[in-house]
């Protein structure tokens, strides 16, 4: 890889930042082509080796809702097989303490739960509502902090509803708030349709900091609907957050959500950041590779600016 951008930091932005790689999770689950479980654990093992980390795996969910993801237990188990006990460091989505039961049997360390914050939303991702999703994660959420293990809550909605429109600031920070009180170490905001512009996320993370919750607990999940994704990220790193979800080649959408696109590409994030000149440990040309592999198992070009622009 012949390209990189010319490096210059900007004051006020964090020196480090962890990127959270979503792809094999949140990319793959929306995927129309069937994916082979050799394929997974390639694209996992090729991601880890770029320096990404953490990697989320995969989901415990039924196949009936995410076929994509219907090989969960037999991606783990080759994953184990491969990686040894570094397998079991790979975060994974658990609906419900059904998926629990699986993460625990292969002695897994890191889940994530996947809450609403509209009331729609909750009732077609989680068959709940808006209050009765709270009850439904308690269980689970006990469970895996009684085991030793850490708890991601993602929240999807945060910035706009297709079937609500605008969300209200509090009403997420009540949510995220809620999450927390269960146990959440960590809390991802979505903007699960891609509506969020760069003074909505500035102000949401003012309302959850008044509220108490500091910077270092939350991390930012955009989508690239309306071109917005980078935008957005320079808002959220001159607010002081440094943990980013992105998805290799820019993967993903949402099962339920049928307006929301891709999510943020790993490698334009990583482009941006070393412009900046903030610390990531992950080598860009690697990923690079890594996605354009990937296309080709997809049979599609990449959807990552940065995959398309590089010779």
């Amino acid at each position: 890889m012949s390209a990189l951008p010319a490096v210059v930091p900007q004051p006020d932005l964090p020196q480090k930042v962890t990127i959270y790689e979503v792809g094999a999770r949140d990319g793959l689950q929306n995927e129309k082509t069937a994916i082979d479980t050799g394929v997974k654990a390639d694209l996992i093992t090729r991601l880890l080796d770029a320096g990404l980390s953490p990697v989320e795996a995969t989901s415990f969910v039924h196949p009936k809702w995410v076929p994509q993801l219907a090989d969960a237990k037999e991606l783990m188990t080759e994953l184990v097989d491969r990686l040894g006990d570094r397998a079991r460091e790979l975060p994974v989505l658990v609906p419900n303490e059904k998926g629990l039961d699986r993460a625990l049997e292969l002695e897994l360390r890191h889940i994530a739960i996947f809450g609403s914050s509209t009331e729609t939303f909750a009732n077609k991702n989680l068959n709940q509502t808006f209050d009765g999703q709270w009850a439904m994660f308690e269980p689970t959420m006990s469970r895996a902090k009684a085991a030793g293990m850490t708890v991601r809550g993602y929240l999807s909605m945060c910035f706009g509803d297709p079937w609500e429109g605008e969300v209200e600031i509090a009403k997420v920070v009540e949510a995220g708030k809620r999450l927390f009180d269960l146990g959440a170490d960590e809390l991802s905001l979505g903007d699960t349709i891609g509506v969020a512009t760069a003074g909505h996320v500035k102000a949401l993370i003012q309302a959850f900091g008044d509220a108490g919750v500091t910077t270092d607990r939350l991390a930012l999940h955009f989508h690239d609907t309306y071109g917005q994704a980078l935008a957005n990220t320079l808002a959220g790193l001159q607010s002081g957050v440094t943990t980013y979800d992105a998805s290799a080649g820019g993967l993903g959408g949402c099962p339920y959500a049928k307006s929301a696109t891709g999510n943020l590409a790993t490698e334009d994030l990583l482009w941006m950041l070393d412009g900046l000149g903030i610390e990531h440990g992950v080598d860009l040309g690697k990923v690079v590779d890594t996605s354009r592999w990937l296309a080709d198992h997809l049979g599609r070009p990449s959807p990552s600016a940065v995959v398309r622009a590089l010779p």
